[in-house]
């Protein structure tokens, strides 16, 4: 299960994590967010051993999205070594995000 991210574990979960990882940046208002949410869910379970899967409330968490530059949702950040190494805007099909997740790993 993708974890929740929020202003508080941020920087433990995402920017010291020693494996890559992709941060859904979202809102419950947000259609297309709630296509690529269960698509999320699915690399979280099936990547659990290799990456860390999180998702961003962004109207919970408005200093990230900030700190990001996050103008459009569903936004999806790849890091590694707690740095943007890709990013999808809108949402698009699961076999696009694992191949950016893949090309990190």
């Amino acid at each position: 299960m993708a974890i929740e991210i929020n202003d508080a574990n941020f920087e433990e979960v995402v920017l010291k994590s020693d494996k890559p990882v992709i941060v859904d940046f979202w809102a419950e208002w947000c259609g297309p967010c709630r296509m690529v949410g269960p698509i999320v869910e699915e690399i979280s379970k099936e990547y659990a051993e290799k990456a860390v899967v999180g998702k961003v409330d962004v109207d919970s968490n408005p200093n990230i999205s900030t700190q990001f530059g996050i103008r459009n949702i569903p936004t999806i950040l790849f890091f590694k070594d707690g740095k943007v190494v890709d990013k999808q805007v809108g949402a698009v099909a699961k076999n696009v995000l694992v191949e950016k997740l893949l090309a990190h790993m």
